[in-house]
């Protein structure tokens, strides 16, 4: 079977890193198939993805269509974004995307995949004009659909020509429905993570270092959050936490991530983050390291990871790689994070930017190291459950050969009527 995957960034954000454990996966255990990757920019998946041995070209995006965005038109960016503005920057770029669209359309036709999986709402819709006829499509939907009003009118429109929709959990299973409806059906795949990557032995990163302040005392407990600077993964939250944290308490602050995507308006600049900081008095306590490839290193090398989200989470592939790697991990209680998390059992919680509750969380945490050793123990556990890569891979292979066989099926259909028709014994 020829697999091509198709994904709007270049970039490693938490779909693209999926992404490259999907492809990793699925070419150790069916070598025999050939996968490609087009990708919508050159960067870091492309790179890694090439390093796999798997052919990979690059189709940029058109620049107007990769920042155009409608998070900040009542989805997870907030509500500053107009839709008459959206409606009319499309209108303005289409022409730059129907030229990307005979360009993904012509490298598709000279050699044909039985099957395509796309990664990211823009791709979804550009595949669907783009694939060749006789070719299956397989949406992987890694966020809400209905948080994002024009992509969600996009997608309905779109998903006749989709066979089957690939969630990272139930809550975004249920989005997907209830705006598509049945058709195409979504099967829920949790993400998977290499859990010999990310496990609680291994190397470490020097935070401190890294973020340009002065070691940090022995004792000291390091807190970290590790995310994109996308304006509801709760940077500010995890800030104002961590102001209100009693000052005798031996805690230093992390933020690792930056901005990965281009969406105008969607994301907080480093500035805007050192600014806050600066007026909460945290200069001297916390740290921003920037982005950081080596996830696994940055887990190990804190003492407890906070997922702080605003908007429900779809899944939070960051607690399920904390998790892994035997380290105990806050949770935002909404969406998918609350679905993957057993609170009190193998992470702690708070409501969804509850700066108040997020510090009383913290505090547990820091005071108690035994409670810190049981949860990272009992999410390690968890992850050898739940998040095994190897597990996620299967369950997409089984699709792939149910979607490839009934497109053969439904293509033997075909000809059988239309031999019907022209008299054919």
């Amino acid at each position: 079977m020829k697999v091509l995957y198709l994904s709007t960034s270049g970039d490693l954000g938490g779909a693209e890193r999926n992404l490259l454990d999907v492809l990793s996966g699925v070419r150790e255990a069916r070598p025999q198939w050939k996968l490609e990757l087009i990708a919508g920019a050159d960067g870091p998946l492309a790179g890694k993805v090439r390093d796999l041995g798997i052919p990979t070209a690059v189709i940029p995006f058109p620049t107007c269509l990769e920042r155009l965005g409608d998070a900040g038109a009542g989805g997870p960016a907030g509500r500053d974004v107009r839709r008459f503005d959206l409606v009319r920057k499309c209108l303005l770029a289409s022409p730059e995307i129907l030229n990307y669209i005979v360009r993904l359309r012509e490298a598709l036709a000279r050699t044909p995949p039985q099957l395509i999986h796309s990664v990211g709402f823009k791709m979804h819709v550009l595949s669907s004009w783009a694939k060749p006829a006789n070719t299956a499509l397989i949406w992987h939907v890694h966020d809400y659909v209905r948080s994002r009003p024009l992509m969600a009118s996009l997608l309905r429109r779109h998903s006749r020509f989709c066979e089957a929709a690939v969630t990272n959990s139930r809550s975004v299973a249920e989005d997907f429905a209830a705006n598509c409806g049945q058709s195409p059906r979504a099967h829920t795949v949790y993400n998977g993570i290499d859990l010999d990557r990310f496990s609680p032995s291994g190397d470490i990163v020097d935070l401190d270092q890294l973020s340009g302040l002065p070691a940090a005392e022995p004792g000291t407990v390091r807190v970290g959050l590790v995310a994109t600077f996308a304006r509801w993964k709760g940077h500010l939250v995890f800030l104002r936490a961590l102001a209100a944290l009693p000052q005798h308490l031996p805690v230093r602050g992390y933020v690792v991530g930056g901005n990965i995507y281009r969406t105008a308006g969607s994301h907080f600049t480093i500035e805007e983050l050192r600014s806050e900081t600066a007026r909460l008095g945290l200069s001297a306590r916390v740290g921003f390291a920037g982005f950081l490839e080596n996830t696994a290193a940055v887990m190990r090398s804190l003492d407890v990871v906070v997922h702080a989200s605003t908007e429900p989470e779809p899944f939070g592939l960051v607690i399920a790689e904390t998790m892994g790697s035997g380290r105990p991990v806050i949770v935002a209680e909404s969406g998918g994070a609350l679905e993957i998390s057993s609170l009190g059992t193998n992470a702690l919680g708070h409501t969804p930017g509850d700066a108040a509750q997020l510090t009383r969380s913290i505090v547990s945490l820091v005071e108690n190291r035994e409670l810190r050793a049981q949860l990272g123990a009992e999410g390690r556990r968890t992850a050898e459950k739940r998040f095994d890569r190897k597990r996620m891979v299967l369950e997409l292979i089984r699709l792939y050969d149910e979607v490839s066989l009934s497109r053969r099926l439904q293509g033997a259909a075909l000809a059988a009527v239309a031999g019907a028709g022209r008299g054919t014994p």
